[in-house]
């Protein structure tokens, strides 16, 4: 009799301890979604989480043509809107910037490759503008073909509005997909012309620009003119040097930012931005990312650490 009290005894300690573990086990996975250009650069700082916090699962859930339905940090590449910013924490934790592409062996980019592209230029080839001065614009032999998304997505967003414009005005074939698929629509057009970051436009290991692909220089202190100090690109390393120590013009920089919701958050979502805040900006360059404002990432760091201290 005694036997069998013990075994009821350690059967229902044994379904205790079971279930706490289930309902404990959700709270030690972390899942990330977002803008897919970043994915290499999280997949790093995942790797290095996972070395110091075995027991942590910090997992990337690839966006498609929506969010996953359950997630806990979002990763995104342009600013959100007021109501939404409302309801999550958000940290600004890098820059990007975006570059004109063509095809390396059209006509286009052997023209401007050696020309660079002024403003005026910028706006004539890839935005539909019906107030443009049509006798005013320059003729363009060389045939293109401007390559740009169809959903609507950071790099599409930030590069039309630093020249004044909207994603739907950006013209040519709109692409279904993420940012990589215009890289790879370029490389099938030998007319084929975009705009992308540098981390999908330059090989991270050679750190030159992708075989086919060829990047457009342009008039970075707005003068009118490409001088060949403007010429930085000739590897990954010199472009984000450039753009990150110069006042560069008509080259878009916007922040990424990861967040969190402000309420009911995972704790262990928390401790993983906190690690990203202290242990993350050596990754940047390598990923072909610009590092954020010193004062603002300042700024950042205090409110996250007090968000953990509460």
């Amino acid at each position: 009799m005694k036997s069998f009290i013990s075994f009821i005894l350690i059967y229902f300690l044994l379904l205790t301890a079971t279930s706490l573990f289930a309902q404990q086990a959700p709270d030690k996975k972390v899942v990330i979604t977002g803008v897919r250009f970043a994915y290499p650069l999280v997949q790093q700082w995942i790797a290095e989480y996972k070395e110091a916090n075995p027991s942590v699962e910090v997992v990337i859930d690839s966006r498609t043509a929506t969010d996953p339905a359950h997630y806990d940090l979002l990763i995104e590449a342009y600013e959100p809107e007021k109501e939404v910013k409302e309801e999550r924490e958000y940290l600004y934790l890098a820059r990007y910037a975006l570059l004109p592409v063509a095809n390396a062996g059209s006509e286009f980019a052997k023209t401007f490759t050696e020309k660079g592209l002024t403003k005026d230029l910028i706006k004539q080839i890839y935005f539909h503008d019906i107030y443009a001065d049509k006798e005013k614009q320059q003729e363009i032999k060389a045939p293109y073909t401007v390559y740009t998304r169809l959903q609507k997505a950071g790099a599409p967003v930030t590069f039309a509005k630093y020249f004044g414009f909207e994603q739907q005005q950006i013209t040519g074939k709109a692409i279904a997909g993420a940012d990589e698929h215009l890289i790879k629509a370029l490389l099938k057009d030998p007319t084929g012309i975009s705009y992308s970051y540098p981390g999908l436009i330059y090989d991270l290991t050679s750190r030159k620009a992708l075989p086919g692909l060829a990047v457009l220089p342009v008039d970075a202190d707005n003068n009118g003119r490409v001088s060949q100090d403007e010429r930085f690109y000739a590897t990954l390393d010199d472009a984000i040097s450039a753009i990150e120590d110069q006042k560069t013009e008509n080259i878009p920089v916007e922040y990424i930012h990861i967040s969190l919701r402000k309420h009911n958050y995972k704790p262990e979502a928390l401790k993983f931005l906190l690690w990203v805040i202290y242990n993350a900006q050596d990754d940047l360059h390598h990923y072909g990312f610009l590092k954020p404002e010193q004062k603002r990432f300042e700024n950042e760091k205090q409110k996250f650490e007090q968000l953990a201290s509460k």
